[in-house]
């Protein structure tokens, strides 16, 4: 497995947390592997092998590009041989007005949108071996759809507010800093990302602790419980265990298990 993360330029970091590449082979046995949530959406283009989801045990072929909208709970995709996949890693809230699609709550959804049009040129970089190159292309996109959003997105000013305080600022607070009403502010952020302030933020701290659990297993719950905002120890393992389907010990002990085998990309993708 290769994995590399391209920061995103200055113009693009209140909207795109960053770009990335990641090359895995499966073998010709097919295999799966396990996304947890986190406080992202990001729209993804792989090449290679067929991507597949599975739904109610039943496999979906996935088009290229598709969106990863927020997750409530873990999703599987299935594939075999050699995939490659570029991501861009959007605030929730950002893809509303940076390509005009509500990121919504379907979690992992098509879309149909002119950006698809680069798939033939990402790919004829993929097979030469030109990464950079593809990356480029794609950050060049992102860079033109931006330059036609007002600097004073009420949507951006409350995600700069909300990742500053690391999902832990109260609705009203979030509002006042976006100099919106409660009700327009949630309006507009159910139309963007398909769910409420008070579920992103959720997930902005889930996503603290699933990452702090990743780089290291061994961290005492209860501090963490402090340190990211929850209430008390039994408030974060409850909440978890929502978005990932297991205890944080459980979480930890199956990182434990999958460094000895994958090392650290096993943050990349978790095989089922």
């Amino acid at each position: 497995m290769y994995h590399q993360e391209f920061d995103s330029p200055e113009e693009l970091q209140d909207a795109i947390n960053c770009f990335w590449y990641t090359a895995i082979d499966f073998n010709e046995q097919a295999s799966s592997f396990e996304v947890t949530p986190d406080g992202y959406t990001e729209i993804i283009f792989y090449f290679g092998s067929n991507l597949k989801i599975s739904r109610n045990g039943v496999f979906h072929s996935m088009p290229s590009p598709f969106m990863m909208g927020l997750l409530n709970q873990p999703v599987h995709f299935h594939t075999k041989n050699k995939v490659e996949v570029i991501g861009i890693r959007c605030y929730p809230w950002t893809v509303f007005d940076l390509l005009g699609l509500p990121s919504g709550e379907k979690g992992v959804q098509t879309f149909e949108h002119p950006i698809a049009e680069l798939q033939s040129n990402l790919n004829k970089c993929i097979e030469t071996g030109k990464i950079e190159d593809a990356i480029h292309q794609i950050k060049h996109y992102f860079l033109d759809a931006k330059s036609h959003i007002p600097a004073n997105s009420m949507l951006f000013k409350a995600g700069v507010a909300m990742r500053g305080a690391n999902g832990t600022m109260l609705v009203s607070e979030v509002a006042e800093a976006a100099h919106a009403t409660v009700r327009t502010l949630e309006r507009k952020f159910k139309q963007s990302s398909g769910h409420t302030v008070k579920d992103v933020s959720a997930l902005m701290r889930f996503e603290q602790v699933r990452n702090q659990l990743w780089s290291d297993p061994d961290t005492n719950i209860a501090s963490l419980a402090h340190e990211v905002g929850y209430s008390d120890q039994s408030h974060l393992i409850r909440e978890f265990k929502r978005y990932s389907g297991v205890t944080p010990a459980a979480f930890a002990r199956k990182t434990k298990k999958g460094r000895q085998i994958m090392g650290d990309d096993f943050v990349v993708f978790v095989q089922s």
